[in-house]
């Protein structure tokens, strides 16, 4: 069995409010993989990840944010001071100021509030705000995004599949052609889960051990087989 390289994703952590001031001893959690690291003194994180994984930021006085990675890029995270009793507000207009850069790491991606849109003349700013947009319905954004992430990892391994157990292949290894080879390669693609299970996957080890049981099967156990016709009703 060959071992998964170990992944991870870096980034920093800043106070919403004060773009420039970087926020030491945040709590930053795997929901996948349970590991936990926090950040040092300059609000920098690293912790083994991979893509799909859910990160979760927790400091306190400030508010949890949660996000799903769709890469393993660096990031810039950014944390909202959380209060207990805000006055009656109303906001009118939002400007970003285009002039705020990260100074420490301009090259990385900026992430900052998601649930603000179509949502600024809220009155009171006691909901849960971060990446993931909570009060949008955090449970169906979370099993949706999950779902998009299988349907991608499944998508990657048959490619890989694809790439690989490949007709000229196995013709190399087997000397298989014509009728025999298009039935081998039915009947002995290799599955996601095999695939996935064993990293790197060895092909060429495979379609020998495949060939191995090819050749101890019947003629007729190599054909395949005809579908039952349907009796008329």
């Amino acid at each position: 069995m060959g071992a998964f390289a170990q992944t991870v994703t870096t980034g920093t952590v800043f106070d919403f409010t004060k773009k420039t001031l970087s926020i030491p001893g945040v709590s930053v959690r795997n929901l996948n993989s349970k590991k936990v690291t926090s950040t040092n003194k300059d609000g920098k994180y690293t912790i083994a990840a991979n893509i799909g994984d859910l990160l979760e930021f927790s400091a306190v006085g400030y508010h949890t944010d949660t996000l799903y990675l769709t890469n393993l890029l660096n990031r810039t995270i950014y944390l909202p001071v959380k209060t207990n009793n805000l006055n009656d507000v109303e906001v009118s207009a939002v400007r970003m100021n285009s002039q705020i850069t990260d100074a420490k790491d301009p090259l990385a991606e900026k992430y900052t509030l998601l649930s603000t849109g179509g949502n600024l003349n809220r009155k009171r700013m006691t909901d849960k705000v971060g990446g993931l947009g909570l009060n949008l319905g955090y449970g169906k954004y979370k099993r949706q995004q999950r779902k998009e992430a299988d349907l991608k990892e499944k998508e990657m391994y048959q490619q890989e599949i694809d790439e690989n157990f490949t007709p000229k292949a196995i013709t190399d290894l087997t000397k298989l052609e014509g009728e025999e080879l298009k039935n081998f390669m039915i009947i002995y693609r290799p599955s996601i889960e095999a695939v996935k299970g064993e990293r790197p996957f060895r092909y060429t080890f495979y379609i020998s051990r495949a060939f191995v049981a090819w050749k101890k099967l019947s003629p007729q156990e190599r054909k395949l087989q005809d579908l039952p016709k349907l009796k008329a009703n």
